[in-house]
């Protein structure tokens, strides 16, 4: 099997097949210009709740100015404290209900973004439309500066490689190649 029908399999979007034609899974993750697109591509092949947490906290992190809301604030950091190994998954329930609680406020319309990203660090199953990168795509787009887009989206993806890349790389290489290993 190859990369692009790895892809295919898991039901990826046609514009990531289509980006993706032809190159190796080493080639997006080190070329990959979507923070979103990586962080999905994490979820589907199992990196682990705790390193896909990290990446996901930082990615929301970069959107921390538009929070509004304590909670949502406090949620990216329980986020990446777990993803370290700094707070229990019962914290980051916590963190991540609380700012749920306020996603039901009146209030929480201003900052649907910021708060979608903290909760979204979350879990990696229930929670999958939620990523920290699609929040902080919303959010960008939400001010109608494309620049602020693209310089996002590229921003999120570095963290991706920096925090998941070589997880990303070893759990697809496991799946094309199972034998190899």
């Amino acid at each position: 099997m190859t990369f692009s029908e790895y892809l295919e399999s898991i039901d990826a979007c046609s514009y990531a097949i289509e980006w993706a034609a032809n190159k190796t899974v080493e080639e997006v993750v080190s070329t990959c210009h979507r923070g979103d697109w990586l962080l999905w591509l994490a979820q589907k092949c199992d990196i682990g709740l705790q390193p896909l947490t990290l990446a996901k906290g930082h990615c929301a992190n970069t959107v921390r100015h538009l929070m509004t809301d304590e909670r949502s604030i406090k949620a990216v950091d329980v986020a990446i404290a777990f993803g370290e190994g700094r707070a229990s998954r019962e914290e980051l329930d916590s963190a991540a209900a609380n700012a749920n609680a306020y996603a039901a406020t009146p209030a929480y319309a201003a900052a649907r973004a910021a708060a979608a990203a903290a909760f979204a660090a979350n879990t990696a199953a229930a929670f999958a439309a939620n990523t920290a990168a699609a929040a902080a795509y919303a959010a960008a787009h939400a001010s109608n500066q494309e620049a602020t887009i693209a310089a996002n989206l590229q921003q999120t993806a570095d963290i991706c490689r920096q925090y998941i890349g070589d997880l990303i790389i070893q759990k697809v290489n496991e799946t094309l190649n199972p034998t190899q290993l």
